[in-house]
Parts: C-alpha cells; sequence; structure tokens
C-alpha cells in the first residue's frame, strides 16, 4: 500500500470511531422492559439508568481536552475506545452493582469521542467540514441502528446480556484499526496563546446558544431512542414490531444526516439547516401524542429530524469554534451541559409515565421542548459576530 493510500486511510479511520458511539446506548430501549423484570427496577429506575450515560457525558466532557493536551487526541480516543469495550462487558456480567457502574463508564468512554472527533474532523477536512459530518454521523446512525434492530433477536436467542455486552467486541476491533493512528500521531504540541484573544467559551452568547440547540436535540433523541419502543407497546404494538420501528426511527436517521449539509454549506449562516432539521421532530412527537396508530410514519419522521439536527449540532460546534483549542472548549461545554439537559428527559419520561399513567403527559411535554428547539435554532444558527 502507498504512503498516500495508507494516509488516507488511517485519516478515513475517524468514520469507524462513530461506529462505536452508540450501539452501547441504543440497544438497551428495546430490552429495557426485560432489565427491569430481571434487575426489578420500576419505570422511574429504568429511566434513570437510561440517564446514566448522558450524565457521564455531562462530567466527562469538560475534561476530555485536558485529556487531549496531555496525551494528544489520537491517544485519547484510543484509550476511550479500550475502555469502552471493557466496560460494555462488565456491565453485562458483573451484577447489578456492575451494571450501574458499567453503565457510567460506558458513558464517560463515548464522551471522549463525542468531544474529540467534531475537533478531529474540523482539522482533518477543514474545507469540508458539513459533510464530513454528516459522513461522520451516519456511521454514528449505522452503528446505533445495528444496535436497536438486533437487540430483541439476540435476547431472544441468548439473553439481554449478550444483547449489550456484544458491543464491546465492536468497540475492541475499532480500537486495534485506530492503534496505527495513534502511533503515527505527532505528541502533543505545548499550549500556545492563540493569535486571537478568546473569551471564554462559557462567557460567550453564541456559545450557549449552540450548547441549547445540542441539548435539545438530544433530550428528544435519547427520549425517544429509548421509550419508542415502550411507548409502543402501550398502545398494543408487539415488541419486535416496536423494535423495527426503532430500527426505521436510526435508519431514517441516516438519510437525514446525509442530506441536511446540503443546508448548512454557508460558511457563516446555518439557520436554514437548523430550522429544517428541528420541524420533522415536533411534527413527529406531535403526531405520537394525538396519532398513536401511525407510529410507523412518526418513527421515520422523527428519525429525519434527529440525524439531520445532530448534524446540524455538530456541525454549528466545528463552525462557531474559531480555533482548534475553541472548538475543543466549546465541543465540551455544548456536550456537557446539553448532554445534562438530555439525561433529565429519561429520567423525567419514566417518572411522569409512572405517575400518570399514560405516556400522554410525558408527550405533550417533549412537543413543547420540540418546538422550543425550533425556536432556538434562529439565533443559534445565524452568523456569528466578529469579535
Amino acid at each position: 500500500m502507498s504512503p498516500a493510500r495508507r494516509a488516507a486511510l488511517l485519516t478515513a479511520s475517524v468514520f469507524l470511531v462513530a461506529l462505536c458511539l452508540r450501539p452501547a446506548l441504543t440497544a438497551v430501549g428495546p430490552v429495557l422492559p426485560r432489565i427491569g423484570a430481571d434487575e426489578s427496577l420500576g419505570e422511574a429506575a429504568q429511566g434513570l439508568l437510561a440517564a446514566l450515560p448522558l450524565l457521564a457525558f455531562a462530567a466527562a466532557s469538560p475534561l476530555v481536552h485536558l485529556a487531549s493536551r496531555r496525551f494528544g487526541m489520537e491517544r485519547t480516543v484510543l484509550i476511550s475506545l479500550v475502555v469502552l469495550a471493557v466496560s460494555s462487558i462488565a456491565r453485562s456480567y458483573t451484577g447489578i452493582a456492575g451494571l450501574w457502574i458499567g453503565t457510567v463508564v460506558i458513558g464517560a468512554s463515548i464522551a471522549v469521542g463525542n468531544v474529540l472527533v467534531p475537533v478531529i474532523l474540523k482539522r482533518d477536512y477543514a474545507s469540508h467540514v458539513s459533510r464530513a459530518t454528516g459522513i461522520y454521523t451516519a456511521f454514528i446512525t449505522t452503528g446505533a441502528a445495528m444496535a436497536s434492530i438486533v437487540a430483541v433477536p439476540i435476547a431472544d436467542a441468548a439473553d439481554w446480556r449478550l444483547s449489550l455486552a456484544i458491543w464491546g467486541g465492536l468497540a475492541l476491533v475499532v480500537a486495534l484499526i485506530w492503534l496505527p493512528r495513534s502511533i503515527a500521531s505527532e505528541p502533543p504540541a505545548p499550549v500556545v496563546a492563540d493569535a486571537v484573544p478568546l473569551v471564554s467559551v462559557w462567557r460567550q452568547p453564541m456559545a450557549w446558544l449552540v450548547t441549547g440547540f445540542m441539548g435539545l436535540q438530544s433530550t428528544s433523541f435519547y427520549l425517544l431512542v429509548n421509550w419508542l419502543p415502550t411507548i409502543e407497546i402501550s398502545t398494543g404494538i408487539s415488541e419486535r414490531t416496536a423494535g423495527v420501528h426503532v430500527f426505521l426511527f436510526q435508519g431514517f436517521g441516516l438519510i437525514g444526516g446525509l442530506t441536511i449539509p446540503r443546508l448548512m454549506k454557508n460558511p457563516t449562516s446555518q439557520r436554514a439547516g437548523a430550522v429544517t432539521a428541528s420541524i420533522p421532530i415536533l411534527i413527529a412527537l406531535l403526531g405520537l401524542l394525538l396519532a398513536p396508530d401511525l407510529a410507523i410514519l412518526w418513527a421515520i419522521t422523527a428519525g429525519l429530524g434527529q440525524g439531520a439536527a445532530l448534524v446540524a449540532a455538530l456541525t454549528l460546534i466545528s463552525l462557531r469554534g474559531r480555533t482548534h483549542q475553541e472548538t475543543a472548549q466549546l465541543s465540551g461545554m455544548a456536550q456537557s451541559v446539553g448532554y445534562l439537559l438530555a439525561a433529565t428527559g429519561p429520567v423525567i419520561a419514566g417518572a411522569l409515565t409512572q405517575q400518570t399513567g399514560s405516556w400522554q403527559t410525558t408527550l405533550t411535554v417533549f412537543a413543547t421542548l420540540a418546538a422550543l428547539q425550533l425556536l432556538l435554532a434562529l439565533p443559534a444558527g445565524r452568523p456569528r459576530p466578529t469579535p
């Protein structure tokens, strides 16, 4: 293999990391009732279990750029893949304590990829950020969809523990593929002052707008990926059919993520893309509330919106950071605060449903949040003021 081709393959391997960033999470939703039955967890506890990775995202994300400064981005990603592989297996086979602790560690390890991969994309694909982000999210969605569709069949053939643990093997394979890139990477460079004096991202209004958009789209995503099967089962849809609908949700997310970059090409304003991505999410949640018999239509509609909204959020992070350092800090902030907001979604959904005995109030609340996302898309997508 020529050096040029080998370098291209190493660069493209960043997309394989994306395959590992959702299966350990999306495999849980379709078998969550089985986990609850085996481990004596009520709806609220199941919602907390689903929310734990997001809380770990929130806690770990601001620290990721510090680790990357010390070890370099490639080496930090490699470590996170190995930890993800080990914790995925431990979660299934080390008892109830391992279920909870392993879930937290899984979330922390995935947070590394969530934060660093957008920075790597900006560095390696500087002139095609939105397109590269679309491909990256397509890989994320593919991994998420695979885990959703096979979770129940694997649980039927073996048990839910294997349907979760098997994704640790994927992380280990990708770690081995990533290893040459890690070895070939340059050691972390000393931190130097930026050419443009930068205000902390925590004090930038635009950073908070991007963070809010990221958090709201994540909130609806994790509500649906964890609870959509249970919502549909409560209306009389079979467990297998509900699992297929989650697969469609993820699969059409792939289409949404690959098409929205056409509206995100403008190097300054991304309003059109952010607004367009937000509308289907609102429609889908209202549809589940008002016409649940059309669940398959709402799963597809939500998928299109969620795939597009994730690309829009990550593109905003990449484009609103003016340097690699600021982009890493913005990525950490947006994913920390954003996922902290998102973590409340599964918990609130479980608690509201357990208290009211139906999903009507829950869907009303989350449709309202989707409307807020749509409103927030306008200022978050506007051109960034020059300093």
